[in-house]
């Protein structure tokens, strides 16, 4: 049966033909979408189809027996469910008349990517908390850095601060010894003249000693 004929079968329940074309390209192409996003469509007692990846492998052409590398692909696949499976295998009886009992299927049953979103919701969660792990880590490098940064400092302060306090030390020393220095000097120069005085005198005496 192809799809035409899948359309001529069910035209007469859908109430014409053109119906039953657009109810089956409609629910084709919400299978292929829901299938090419990675979504899981199931049916329960019909089956589901899924999107598989295939890891590259190795295989031989069949033709020349020679060994080709075939490259990562993804399949979509379908797995029968337990009821078709059962009518098929002849477990269960198909009924002439009227529609198999994949219809009567319980609500809910068609489940489009289900597993999918639960597999999406738990990567979003990693995601998120790997963004904190992360972010935690920067935080603490950044205070990391900024404790090195300080510690740099530090010593560049005190070391300013110690050539400042030895700059002042200097500066006070050289004006204490000029302080020392200078009442020496004036001492100096007030000896000076009692020299000259006391060198008069003994001039004065020695032409006194001469005139008599």
């Amino acid at each position: 049966m192809n799809k035409a004929q899948l359309v001529e079968a069910i035209a007469d329940k859908m109430g014409g033909r053109q119906q039953a074309a657009d109810a089956v390209d409609a629910v084709l192409d919400a299978i292929v979408r829901a299938v090419v996003g990675g979504d899981r469509v199931s049916v329960t007692g019909f089956g589901s189809f899924e999107k598989v990846d295939r890891p590259a492998r190795y295989a031989r052409n069949p033709q020349t027996g020679e060994r080709v590398r075939v490259k990562k692909t993804s399949v979509p696949r379908f797995r029968a469910g337990q009821g078709f499976k059962d009518l098929v295998s002849g477990t269960k009886k198909l009924p002439r008349g009227g529609e198999v009992s994949v219809k009567k299927a319980p609500k809910g049953s068609l489940q489009v990517g289900a597993a999918a979103k639960k597999a999406a919701a738990k990567k979003a969660t990693a995601k998120k908390a790997a963004a904190k792990k992360a972010t935690a880590k920067k935080a603490v490098a950044k205070k990391a850095v900024a404790k090195k940064a300080a510690a740099k400092k530090a010593p560049a302060k005190k070391a300013a601060a110690a050539k400042k306090a030895t700059t002042a030390k200097k500066a006070a020393a050289k004006k204490a010894t000029a302080k020392k220095t200078a009442p020496a000097k004036k001492a100096t120069a007030k000896k000076a003249p009692a020299k000259k005085a006391t060198a008069r005198k003994t001039a004065a005496k020695k032409t006194t000693a001469r005139g008599k």
